[in-house]
């Protein structure tokens, strides 16, 4: 291994900023929507809307897809609420409508991908959730048997007939999604804005909001924009814009790592013969999938808190030393594979670990909150509510999530002791799964 230690990035590793800039707002004009954040959401929603005939403006501070959009590991998946485990716990009742919208997010951002054009390495393999003990086989049968029974497209699968690496068991496959590059799919989204004519304008802080019931005015440094509605799309920043829902979102920063280039055949040699991305069933999990240059990126294991307002930084060096140790357990044989680069990004955590919709003033809409799967997520609620500004009647799979009042309780498992005391857990789990 390598004694420099991997590069420690500001942005993303998946793709550098882009060359072309777009222009800051300056002076004034008017839309029907203006959209605050450049990300999925906002990006998806301005398509959206344009397809429907709405006039539809981006501001974003730094550029279209800076944020968690272009630094995710790239797990497209069905995921919701967490652990599935709240499903048949605290969401028992609500479990089907909330797998239809996870499922239906999946598809249709592979559609999205498609209609598109967008070439972002999309392998449409697949995600496990990976079982570590036979203690997490068990509970993985348990978790799959309910899944499919909310009408999920999963399935129990042992490790070697999934192509699993020798570390896990098997799991629970979820069919729909797979694994992509994600800064990838952030610059096609942000060329379509341009090919399809939505004005989106870079490098623009919105600084003020003010709403009322005839239209909103949406204050930046050097311009104005008077708009019918409002979308903010500002994800784990709504915390610290004064404009959106108080406590909707707690953000923490996840960091990622990818390998140097594996030589041909040493994964396989690892048992990792498949496909799908993986992912732990630890109460924080750690993900690993392939990429299409020869590595393997991985990450998550300890989030952190914010300390002060939300901003570029560069990831925590004991946190990548935590995530590289964590890929040399799961991958003995290769332990002289160094680490070449880390990032990280913030994720938006809710209260109730579902993402969330509504309408935080008059004609002020939001859709934040994915929880870490904001991947498929993201563009399809996006879309949804780009159709409901738009004038059509709100989509069962939106008012699963719409909150009628944008009132949240604190959320006291993403402070700094309980992330800790659940890594803690986690490497405790480890080290009984090593006895198994």
């Amino acid at each position: 291994m390598s004694g420099a230690g991997p590069e420690h990035l500001a942005f993303s590793g998946w793709i550098d900023p882009p060359a072309d800039p777009l222009p800051a707002l300056e002076g004034e004009l008017a839309c029907d929507v203006a959209i605050v954040g450049g990300g999925y959401t906002g990006m998806a929603a301005a398509l959206r809307l344009r397809e429907r005939g709405v006039e539809a403006v981006v501001l974003e501070s730094a550029f279209c897809g800076w944020g968690a959009s272009s630094r995710n590991a790239g797990h497209l998946t069905p995921t919701i609420a967490g652990d599935p485990q709240l499903l048949a716990s605290a969401y028992r009742r609500r479990a089907p409508e909330l797998v239809r919208l996870a499922d239906a997010a999946v598809h249709f951002a592979a559609g999205l991908i498609e209609r598109l054009g967008i070439d972002c390495e999309y392998v449409p393999g697949g995600n496990v959730s990976a079982a570590l003990s036979a203690g997490q086989m068990r509970r993985a049968g348990r978790i799959a048997r309910f899944l499919a029974g909310c009408g999920g497209e999963v399935e129990l699968v042992e490790g070697r007939e999934a192509g699993l690496p020798h570390a896990f068991r098997g799991g629970i496959l979820e069919r729909a999604g797979g694994t992509l590059n994600p800064g990838r799919l952030a610059r096609g989204l942000r060329a379509a804005l341009g090919d399809a004519g939505v004005r989106a304008f870079e490098r623009t802080a919105v600084e003020a909001i003010a709403p009322s019931r005839s239209g909103v005015v949406v204050d930046a440094a050097r311009g104005r924009v008077r708009a019918g509605r409002v979308l903010l799309a500002t994800n784990a920043y709504t915390r610290d814009i004064p404009f959106g829902p108080p406590r909707a979102v707690a953000p923490l920063w996840v960091t990622l790592a990818e390998t140097a280039p594996i030589e041909p055949g040493r994964l396989e040699a690892a048992g990792w013969t498949g496909r799908a991305g993986i992912y732990t069933q630890h109460v924080i999990l750690e993900s690993y999938r392939r990429t299409a240059r020869g590595t393997v990126v991985f990450g998550s294991r300890l989030p952190r808190r914010p300390r002060g307002p939300l901003g570029a930084r560069t990831p925590d060096p004991a946190a990548v030393a935590d995530v590289v140790r964590g890929f040399h357990e799961r991958f003995p044989s290769l332990r002289d594979v160094a680490a070449r680069r880390a990032w990280g990004g913030w994720i938006a955590m809710t209260p109730s670990w579902l993402p969330v919709a509504g309408e935080a003033a008059a004609n002020v809409y939001y859709a934040v909150g994915y929880n870490g799967h904001g991947l498929a997520q993201a563009p399809y609620l996006g879309t949804l509510l780009a159709d409901r500004l738009a004038g059509e009647e709100a989509h069962d799979d939106l008012l699963a999530v719409w909150r009628p009042r944008p009132r949240f309780a604190p959320a006291p498992l993403f402070s700094a002791p309980a992330l800790r005391a659940a890594w803690t857990i986690d490497r405790i789990s480890d080290r009984f799964a090593g006895r198994g």
